[in-house]
């Protein structure tokens, strides 16, 4: 009886998510993602809407409807919520075969208790799933973006979701390391929020801050800075009111969740086993989730993984020199790293970390040209993860 129900049940995997979820059906092949939102009636709990078309709903309800979001932070918070919600997901995912329950994974996150790990599990087998299998998100992600994990070396992946941020360094397919921290698309969005309350007495609701953090949100300064229409109301006057407000301006109201994650990497750093660090230092780290989508986030992290305390010479070869060693801050431009080391010499900084797709001094060649304009002269040459900078003495090429 068991072999019958393994052919003709299908397998499903679910990234059950604060702002989305994602289902894999593995018989058909196919991924459905959608809002981990559900509209009911407030009185007889029935269900108007899921996913897409409820997400649509959120702050414009009537009285006898409720857009609600069952998860926070990573866990659920609406046990009964969510039960309708995987119902609906399993469904959907499962309908050719759905009069035999499927088998079901469901990624969760790797710093939630066991009694939070207990609900998702009965709210999936509740949901009409015949067995459940919890496996951790950053496992889970480094799978879904191909990183060796069976391998005996290091890989580490930040994934940032709606709800919480996961870091986790991994090796021979188990986690070596792993933090979760309550910081995620959800946090992003209430940052924005708050600063379009506190700056301009604007109220907005979470979908119009949504908006701005896609279409304008950034982590590091940009090329050419963005501008975005807000409409929201006055808390003042009670009016429609509408305003415009540039991508610097959600970039400083998003500087504090930015910083709690860059801490959360350095934590992951610091605790990594030696020679684990030495194949971070060629592999990198690897950004997923939806949060990872805003604008220069990787650099943003390079800048401050830097070591404040670092003193070597550029080689062997060369008689040993003291250098300058500096630690940019969030808000670091060309013309402020320019005043910092014009007064002569050399400097060195080392990046404890790479950036995805190579050296973080490869990635930022518009920021270092600014630099040598501003100085005149200076040469910058990377080697590995250390970058030389000497301003009037030698050269690197």
């Amino acid at each position: 009886m068991a072999g019958i129900k393994e052919i003709f049940s299908n397998d499903i995997g679910i990234d059950l998510g604060t702002a989305n979820t994602l289902v894999y059906a593995k018989d058909t092949n196919e991924i459905t993602s959608e809002p981990s939102v559900v509209a009911v009636y407030n009185n007889s709990k029935k269900v108007v809407a899921v996913g897409e078309k409820a997400k649509k709903m959120l702050g414009k309800t009537p009285g006898n409807i409720t857009a609600i979001r069952p998860m926070k932070v990573g866990v659920i918070a609406d046990f009964e919520i969510t039960e309708i919600m995987l119902r609906y997901f399993i469904q959907k995912a499962a309908k050719q075969w759905n009069f035999i329950a499927p088998r079901v994974v469901v990624a969760v996150p790797s710093g939630i208790t066991e009694v939070e790990r207990r609900a998702v599990q009965e709210s999936a087998i509740h949901a009409g799933a015949r067995s459940v299998c919890l496996k951790d998100e950053p496992l889970m992600a480094a799978i879904g973006v191909g990183l060796p994990i069976e391998e005996p070396t290091a890989s580490m992946i930040v994934d940032i979701g709606g709800g919480t941020t996961e870091v986790a360094i991994i090796s021979l397919s188990n986690v070596v390391y792993s933090k979760s921290v309550r910081i995620g698309g959800d946090e992003f969005d209430n940052c924005i929020a708050q600063y379009m309350k506190r700056a301009y007495n604007l109220i907005i609701g979470e979908r119009t801050a949504e908006e701005i953090k896609i279409n304008i949100g950034s982590a590091y300064p940009l090329d050419t800075e963005l501008t975005w229409e807000v409409k929201g109301r006055d808390s003042v006057a009670g009016l429609p009111k509408t305003l415009y407000v540039t991508s610097q301006e959600i970039r400083e109201a998003l500087a504090d969740s930015f910083k709690s994650i860059t801490d959360v990497i350095h934590e992951a750093l610091e605790q990594c086993p030696p020679e684990l660090s030495a194949d971070l230092v060629d592999r990198g780290i690897v950004l997923a989730g939806g949060g990872a989508l805003i604008r220069n986030l990787n650099l943003l992290r390079a800048y401050r993984a830097l070591s404040p305390t670092t003193r070597c010479a550029p080689s062997s070869t060369e008689p040993r020199q003291s250098f300058k060693t500096t630690n940019f801050g969030l808000r670091t431009t060309p013309d402020a790293l320019a005043a910092r080391v014009s007064g002569g010499g050399g400097f060195l900084l080392r990046a404890r970390e790479s950036s995805c797709g190579g050296g973080w001094a490869e990635s930022t060649p518009r920021f270092w040209a600014g630099v040598c304009r501003r100085i005149g002269g200076l040469r910058v040459k990377a080697r590995g993860d250390l970058i030389f900078c000497d301003g009037f003495r030698q050269n690197f090429s």
